[in-house]
Protein backbone atom coordinates (compact mmCIF):
# COMPACT_ATOMS: atom_id res chain seq x y z
CA UNK A 1 0.00 0.00 0.00
CA UNK A 2 1.43 3.55 -1.37
CA UNK A 3 1.65 6.01 1.54
CA UNK A 4 1.64 10.37 1.52
CA UNK A 5 3.12 12.75 3.59
CA UNK A 6 1.52 16.36 3.77
CA UNK A 7 3.32 19.52 5.17
CA UNK A 8 0.88 22.41 5.35
CA UNK A 9 1.91 25.76 5.84
CA UNK A 10 -0.32 28.65 6.44
CA UNK A 11 -3.59 29.44 7.94
CA UNK A 12 -6.77 27.68 9.25
CA UNK A 13 -7.50 27.12 5.49
CA UNK A 14 -4.79 25.65 4.86
CA UNK A 15 -5.46 23.23 7.64
CA UNK A 16 -9.01 22.49 6.38
CA UNK A 17 -8.09 21.99 2.53
CA UNK A 18 -5.08 19.64 3.95
CA UNK A 19 -7.86 17.41 5.94
CA UNK A 20 -9.77 17.32 2.72
CA UNK A 21 -6.74 15.90 0.49
CA UNK A 22 -5.99 13.05 3.35
CA UNK A 23 -9.46 12.26 2.51
CA UNK A 24 -8.91 11.65 -1.14
CA UNK A 25 -5.65 10.21 -0.26
CA UNK A 26 -7.28 7.57 1.96
CA UNK A 27 -9.86 6.88 -0.52
CA UNK A 28 -7.67 6.39 -3.19
CA UNK A 29 -5.93 3.57 -0.93
CA UNK A 30 -2.97 5.36 0.46
CA UNK A 31 -2.06 5.13 3.74
CA UNK A 32 -0.33 7.98 6.18
CA UNK A 33 2.83 8.38 7.33
CA UNK A 34 4.18 10.50 10.39
CA UNK A 35 7.63 10.33 8.64
CA UNK A 36 8.50 12.16 4.89
CA UNK A 37 11.25 10.13 4.65
CA UNK A 38 8.87 7.22 4.15
CA UNK A 39 6.72 8.19 1.76
CA UNK A 40 6.06 7.68 -1.64
CA UNK A 41 4.26 10.81 -2.13
CA UNK A 42 5.29 14.06 -0.03
CA UNK A 43 2.43 17.14 -0.55
CA UNK A 44 3.29 20.44 0.04
CA UNK A 45 0.46 22.46 1.20
CA UNK A 46 1.50 26.05 0.82
CA UNK A 47 0.67 29.49 2.17
CA UNK A 48 1.59 32.75 -0.30
CA UNK A 49 0.28 35.70 2.40
CA UNK A 50 4.00 36.74 2.90
CA UNK A 51 7.32 35.74 0.95
CA UNK A 52 8.81 34.37 4.56
CA UNK A 53 6.11 31.29 4.01
CA UNK A 54 6.75 31.21 0.65
CA UNK A 55 10.74 30.58 1.32
CA UNK A 56 9.80 28.33 4.28
CA UNK A 57 7.62 25.59 1.54
CA UNK A 58 10.73 25.60 -0.98
CA UNK A 59 13.16 25.32 2.19
CA UNK A 60 11.41 22.08 2.87
CA UNK A 61 11.23 20.79 -0.73
CA UNK A 62 14.89 21.34 -1.17
CA UNK A 63 15.77 19.74 2.42
CA UNK A 64 13.69 16.56 1.10
CA UNK A 65 15.56 16.35 -2.30
CA UNK A 66 18.75 16.84 -0.89
CA UNK A 67 17.96 13.98 2.00
CA UNK A 68 17.91 11.67 -0.99
CA UNK A 69 20.14 13.07 -2.83
CA UNK A 70 22.61 12.17 0.06
CA UNK A 71 21.68 8.59 0.58
CA UNK A 72 21.52 7.91 -3.20
CA UNK A 73 18.06 6.84 -3.18
CA UNK A 74 14.95 7.71 -5.54
CA UNK A 75 12.82 10.64 -3.49
CA UNK A 76 9.16 10.36 -3.24
CA UNK A 77 6.90 11.90 -5.61
CA UNK A 78 6.65 16.14 -4.44
CA UNK A 79 3.16 17.46 -5.07
CA UNK A 80 2.64 21.35 -4.93
CA UNK A 81 -0.71 22.89 -3.72
CA UNK A 82 -2.06 25.52 -1.96
CA UNK A 83 -2.11 29.05 -2.19
CA UNK A 84 1.36 29.29 -4.04
CA UNK A 85 -0.29 27.93 -7.21
CA UNK A 86 -1.01 31.70 -8.52
CA UNK A 87 2.55 31.48 -9.83
CA UNK A 88 0.93 29.12 -12.23
CA UNK A 89 2.42 25.56 -13.19
CA UNK A 90 4.93 27.24 -15.26
CA UNK A 91 6.81 29.87 -12.92
CA UNK A 92 6.74 27.38 -9.80
CA UNK A 93 8.84 24.67 -11.82
CA UNK A 94 11.35 27.43 -12.21
CA UNK A 95 11.32 28.70 -9.02
CA UNK A 96 11.75 24.78 -8.01
CA UNK A 97 12.62 22.62 -10.20
CA UNK A 98 12.50 19.65 -8.29
CA UNK A 99 8.70 19.88 -8.35
CA UNK A 100 6.89 16.70 -9.95
CA UNK A 101 3.13 18.20 -10.12
CA UNK A 102 1.07 21.11 -9.73
CA UNK A 103 -1.89 20.97 -7.91
CA UNK A 104 -3.97 23.67 -7.85
CA UNK A 105 -6.37 23.19 -4.75
CA UNK A 106 -9.86 23.62 -6.08
CA UNK A 107 -9.28 20.19 -7.46
CA UNK A 108 -9.86 18.69 -4.23
CA UNK A 109 -13.13 19.04 -3.52
CA UNK A 110 -15.77 17.93 -0.96
CA UNK A 111 -16.48 14.70 -2.50
CA UNK A 112 -14.25 12.56 0.11
CA UNK A 113 -14.88 13.23 3.87
CA UNK A 114 -12.26 15.27 5.36
CA UNK A 115 -9.46 13.23 7.74
CA UNK A 116 -10.00 15.19 10.82
CA UNK A 117 -7.58 14.39 13.59
CA UNK A 118 -9.18 16.51 16.24
CA UNK A 119 -12.28 13.94 17.81
CA UNK A 120 -13.91 17.20 19.35
CA UNK A 121 -13.26 20.20 17.07
CA UNK A 122 -13.45 20.61 13.07
CA UNK A 123 -13.01 22.87 10.93
CA UNK A 124 -15.72 23.81 8.35
CA UNK A 125 -15.13 25.74 5.23
CA UNK A 126 -18.64 27.95 4.06
CA UNK A 127 -16.50 29.48 1.38
CA UNK A 128 -13.62 29.89 -0.69
CA UNK A 129 -11.62 32.63 -2.46
CA UNK A 130 -12.05 35.97 -1.99
CA UNK A 131 -13.73 39.15 -3.99
CA UNK A 132 -12.10 42.03 -1.51
CA UNK A 133 -9.22 42.78 -3.39
CA UNK A 134 -7.02 44.45 -0.66
CA UNK A 135 -3.87 45.75 -2.60
CA UNK A 136 -1.41 43.72 -0.44
CA UNK A 137 -3.57 40.63 -0.53
CA UNK A 138 -3.23 37.91 -3.31
CA UNK A 139 -6.17 35.50 -1.79
CA UNK A 140 -8.49 36.54 -4.52
CA UNK A 141 -5.48 34.90 -7.17
CA UNK A 142 -4.99 32.18 -5.45
CA UNK A 143 -7.79 30.95 -4.31
CA UNK A 144 -10.30 32.90 -7.14
CA UNK A 145 -13.43 35.07 -6.44
CA UNK A 146 -15.47 34.33 -3.53
CA UNK A 147 -17.82 31.14 -4.17
CA UNK A 148 -20.52 30.40 -1.05
CA UNK A 149 -21.25 26.64 -0.09
CA UNK A 150 -24.99 25.64 -0.26
CA UNK A 151 -26.04 25.82 3.52
CA UNK A 152 -27.97 22.53 2.96
CA UNK A 153 -24.62 20.77 1.86
CA UNK A 154 -22.91 22.55 5.07
CA UNK A 155 -25.68 21.32 7.63
CA UNK A 156 -25.21 18.20 6.00
CA UNK A 157 -21.59 17.96 6.93
CA UNK A 158 -22.06 19.21 10.78
CA UNK A 159 -25.17 16.70 11.21
CA UNK A 160 -22.38 14.15 9.90
CA UNK A 161 -19.58 15.71 12.41
CA UNK A 162 -22.32 14.85 15.34
CA UNK A 163 -22.68 11.54 14.33
CA UNK A 164 -19.31 11.24 15.03
CA UNK A 165 -19.05 12.58 18.19
CA UNK A 166 -18.27 16.35 17.51
CA UNK A 167 -19.40 18.97 19.43
CA UNK A 168 -17.27 22.16 18.42
CA UNK A 169 -17.39 23.87 14.88
CA UNK A 170 -15.23 26.76 13.53
CA UNK A 171 -16.83 28.08 10.46
CA UNK A 172 -13.92 28.74 8.04
CA UNK A 173 -13.73 31.81 5.36
CA UNK A 174 -11.83 34.43 3.98
CA UNK A 175 -14.57 36.47 4.72
CA UNK A 176 -17.51 34.83 6.82
CA UNK A 177 -19.50 37.76 6.96
CA UNK A 178 -20.54 37.87 3.05
CA UNK A 179 -21.19 34.10 2.88
CA UNK A 180 -24.10 34.21 0.36
CA UNK A 181 -24.65 37.73 -0.40
CA UNK A 182 -25.17 38.81 -3.93
CA UNK A 183 -21.87 40.13 -5.05
CA UNK A 184 -21.26 43.31 -8.05
CA UNK A 185 -19.00 42.53 -10.58
CA UNK A 186 -16.19 45.06 -10.78
CA UNK A 187 -13.96 44.05 -13.37
CA UNK A 188 -10.85 43.63 -10.92
CA UNK A 189 -8.52 41.29 -12.96
CA UNK A 190 -9.15 43.12 -16.64
CA UNK A 191 -8.12 46.48 -14.47
CA UNK A 192 -4.76 45.02 -12.97
CA UNK A 193 -4.04 44.16 -16.54
CA UNK A 194 -3.87 47.84 -17.82
CA UNK A 195 -0.19 48.51 -16.93
CA UNK A 196 -1.56 52.42 -16.58
CA UNK A 197 -3.20 51.48 -13.67
CA UNK A 198 -2.89 53.58 -10.81
CA UNK A 199 -4.23 53.65 -7.14
CA UNK A 200 -6.96 56.18 -8.21
CA UNK A 201 -8.64 53.29 -9.68
CA UNK A 202 -9.15 51.20 -7.18
CA UNK A 203 -12.68 50.17 -6.34
CA UNK A 204 -14.35 50.72 -2.86
CA UNK A 205 -14.49 47.40 -0.87
CA UNK A 206 -17.60 48.52 0.66
CA UNK A 207 -19.31 48.65 -2.40
CA UNK A 208 -18.49 44.46 -3.14
CA UNK A 209 -21.90 42.88 -2.15
CA UNK A 210 -25.97 44.13 -2.67
CA UNK A 211 -27.54 45.37 0.27
CA UNK A 212 -29.23 42.42 1.63
CA UNK A 213 -33.00 42.77 2.78
CA UNK A 214 -34.06 40.49 5.92
CA UNK A 215 -31.75 38.42 8.15
CA UNK A 216 -28.17 37.81 6.10
CA UNK A 217 -27.43 34.67 5.04
CA UNK A 218 -24.87 34.51 7.39
CA UNK A 219 -26.86 35.11 10.54
CA UNK A 220 -29.41 32.31 9.19
CA UNK A 221 -26.55 29.58 8.91
CA UNK A 222 -24.90 30.24 12.29
CA UNK A 223 -29.15 29.84 13.67
CA UNK A 224 -29.28 26.66 11.55
CA UNK A 225 -26.32 25.20 13.34
CA UNK A 226 -26.95 26.30 17.04
CA UNK A 227 -30.23 24.54 16.34
CA UNK A 228 -28.25 21.53 16.29
CA UNK A 229 -28.34 20.71 19.88
CA UNK A 230 -24.98 17.93 20.27
CA UNK A 231 -22.98 21.74 19.05
CA UNK A 232 -22.15 23.96 21.70
CA UNK A 233 -19.86 26.06 20.60
CA UNK A 234 -19.48 27.63 17.25
CA UNK A 235 -16.71 30.25 16.12
CA UNK A 236 -16.43 32.06 13.09
CA UNK A 237 -12.62 32.95 11.33
CA UNK A 238 -12.49 35.63 9.51
CA UNK A 239 -14.75 38.98 9.78
CA UNK A 240 -14.39 41.65 7.56
CA UNK A 241 -15.35 45.14 9.38
CA UNK A 242 -17.53 46.43 6.41
CA UNK A 243 -19.81 43.38 6.62
CA UNK A 244 -20.20 42.83 10.06
CA UNK A 245 -23.92 43.45 10.00
CA UNK A 246 -26.45 44.64 13.04
CA UNK A 247 -27.84 41.52 12.58
CA UNK A 248 -24.79 39.68 12.95
CA UNK A 249 -23.73 41.43 16.25
CA UNK A 250 -27.71 40.92 17.54
CA UNK A 251 -27.18 37.08 17.41
CA UNK A 252 -23.91 37.04 18.75
CA UNK A 253 -25.47 38.88 21.72
CA UNK A 254 -28.31 36.39 21.86
CA UNK A 255 -26.90 33.09 21.05
CA UNK A 256 -24.35 31.79 23.58
CA UNK A 257 -23.10 28.74 21.55
CA UNK A 258 -21.10 31.17 19.48
CA UNK A 259 -18.01 31.59 20.95
CA UNK A 260 -16.82 34.82 23.04
CA UNK A 261 -13.80 35.25 20.93
CA UNK A 262 -14.58 37.57 17.51
CA UNK A 263 -11.53 37.92 15.11
CA UNK A 264 -12.08 41.26 13.67
CA UNK A 265 -8.58 42.38 10.91
CA UNK A 266 -7.81 45.89 11.20
CA UNK A 267 -4.75 45.86 9.45
CA UNK A 268 -3.76 49.64 10.44
CA UNK A 269 -4.66 52.35 13.04
CA UNK A 270 -3.82 54.74 9.60
CA UNK A 271 -6.79 56.33 8.17
CA UNK A 272 -4.29 57.15 4.94
CA UNK A 273 -2.48 53.68 4.90
CA UNK A 274 -6.01 51.96 5.59
CA UNK A 275 -7.46 53.87 2.21
CA UNK A 276 -3.96 52.70 0.38
CA UNK A 277 -4.73 49.06 1.55
CA UNK A 278 -8.43 49.62 0.13
CA UNK A 279 -9.64 48.16 3.16
CA UNK A 280 -13.08 49.92 2.53
CA UNK A 281 -13.53 51.57 6.45
CA UNK A 282 -11.95 54.10 8.83
CA UNK A 283 -9.99 53.92 12.37
CA UNK A 284 -13.42 55.40 13.52
CA UNK A 285 -15.47 53.12 12.06
CA UNK A 286 -13.69 50.15 13.30
CA UNK A 287 -13.78 51.97 17.01
CA UNK A 288 -17.81 52.13 16.11
CA UNK A 289 -18.24 48.98 15.56
CA UNK A 290 -16.39 47.25 18.38
CA UNK A 291 -18.22 50.00 20.47
CA UNK A 292 -21.06 48.22 19.25
CA UNK A 293 -19.95 45.05 19.74
CA UNK A 294 -19.02 44.98 23.04
CA UNK A 295 -21.93 47.02 24.40
CA UNK A 296 -24.74 44.26 23.13
CA UNK A 297 -22.58 41.51 24.23
CA UNK A 298 -20.10 42.73 26.98
CA UNK A 299 -18.62 39.28 26.92
CA UNK A 300 -17.12 39.71 23.86
CA UNK A 301 -13.02 39.43 23.57
CA UNK A 302 -11.66 40.79 20.15
CA UNK A 303 -8.47 39.75 18.37
CA UNK A 304 -7.14 41.14 14.84
CA UNK A 305 -4.59 41.35 12.14
CA UNK A 306 -1.91 44.15 11.83
CA UNK A 307 0.55 44.94 8.96
CA UNK A 308 3.39 46.72 9.93
CA UNK A 309 5.67 48.75 7.24
CA UNK A 310 3.34 49.12 4.09
CA UNK A 311 4.67 51.04 1.75
CA UNK A 312 4.78 54.88 2.96
CA UNK A 313 3.67 53.65 6.50
CA UNK A 314 5.44 56.38 8.75
CA UNK A 315 6.11 56.53 12.06
CA UNK A 316 3.40 58.96 12.52
CA UNK A 317 0.65 55.97 10.92
CA UNK A 318 2.35 53.76 13.06
CA UNK A 319 1.66 55.71 15.96
CA UNK A 320 -1.87 55.54 14.83
CA UNK A 321 -1.34 52.22 15.32
CA UNK A 322 -0.28 52.06 18.42
CA UNK A 323 -2.95 54.36 19.73
CA UNK A 324 -5.65 51.67 18.16
CA UNK A 325 -4.26 49.06 19.94
CA UNK A 326 -4.33 51.05 23.50
CA UNK A 327 -8.16 51.89 22.82
CA UNK A 328 -9.00 48.70 21.11
CA UNK A 329 -8.09 46.43 23.72
CA UNK A 330 -7.33 43.66 21.46
CA UNK A 331 -6.53 40.27 23.46
CA UNK A 332 -4.26 38.99 20.48
CA UNK A 333 -2.64 40.43 17.24
CA UNK A 334 -1.31 38.67 14.01
CA UNK A 335 1.41 41.17 13.10
CA UNK A 336 2.70 40.61 9.95
CA UNK A 337 5.45 42.73 8.64
CA UNK A 338 4.68 43.71 4.65
CA UNK A 339 6.03 41.82 1.76
CA UNK A 340 4.76 42.57 -1.85
CA UNK A 341 3.00 39.55 -3.15
CA UNK A 342 3.46 39.64 -7.05
CA UNK A 343 0.38 40.40 -8.87
CA UNK A 344 -1.43 42.46 -6.33
CA UNK A 345 -2.25 46.22 -6.58
CA UNK A 346 0.64 47.47 -4.03
CA UNK A 347 2.90 45.12 -5.69
CA UNK A 348 2.32 47.15 -8.92
CA UNK A 349 1.83 50.48 -7.64
CA UNK A 350 3.58 51.04 -4.56
CA UNK A 351 7.60 51.29 -3.30
CA UNK A 352 8.56 49.22 -0.52
CA UNK A 353 9.92 51.40 1.25
CA UNK A 354 9.83 51.12 4.63
CA UNK A 355 13.43 49.42 5.70
CA UNK A 356 13.01 46.14 7.30
CA UNK A 357 15.37 47.11 10.24
CA UNK A 358 12.07 49.90 10.58
CA UNK A 359 9.29 46.61 10.23
CA UNK A 360 11.21 44.31 12.67
CA UNK A 361 11.15 47.29 15.13
CA UNK A 362 7.84 48.04 14.56
CA UNK A 363 6.41 44.64 14.98
CA UNK A 364 8.29 44.22 18.58
CA UNK A 365 6.73 46.89 19.91
CA UNK A 366 3.10 45.72 18.72
CA UNK A 367 3.77 42.54 19.75
CA UNK A 368 5.06 43.69 23.25
CA UNK A 369 2.13 46.18 23.63
CA UNK A 370 -0.78 43.16 22.45
CA UNK A 371 0.42 39.86 22.76
CA UNK A 372 2.73 39.36 25.41
CA UNK A 373 0.59 42.06 27.62
CA UNK A 374 -2.59 39.83 27.30
CA UNK A 375 -1.01 36.49 27.07
CA UNK A 376 -3.22 35.13 29.98
CA UNK A 377 -6.40 36.68 28.78
CA UNK A 378 -6.03 34.60 25.20
CA UNK A 379 -9.24 32.14 25.37
CA UNK A 380 -7.76 28.60 26.00
CA UNK A 381 -9.02 27.48 22.96
CA UNK A 382 -7.41 29.41 20.14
Amino acid sequence: MKTYFIKTFGCQANESDSERIEGDYQARGYRPTEDWRKADEIIVNTCAVRQRAEDRAKGFINNVVRHFNIIKRTRPKIILTGCMTHHGEKKLLEMIPNLDQVLPINEVGFNQPSIRRDKIHAWVPISEGCNSFCTFCIVPYSRGRERSRPMDDILKEVNSLVKQGYKRITLLGQNVNSYGLEKVGIGFRKLLLNKSFTSTQIPPNISQYLRHKGIPPFVKLLQNISKIDAVDWIRFITSNPWDFHDALIDEIARNKKIDRFIHLPIQSGSDRILKLMNRGYTKTDYLRLIKKLKKAAPDVIIGTDIIVGFPTETDQDFRQTVDLARQADWIVAFVAQYSPRPGTAAWRIYPDDVPPKVKKQRWEILDELINKKNFDRRPKFM
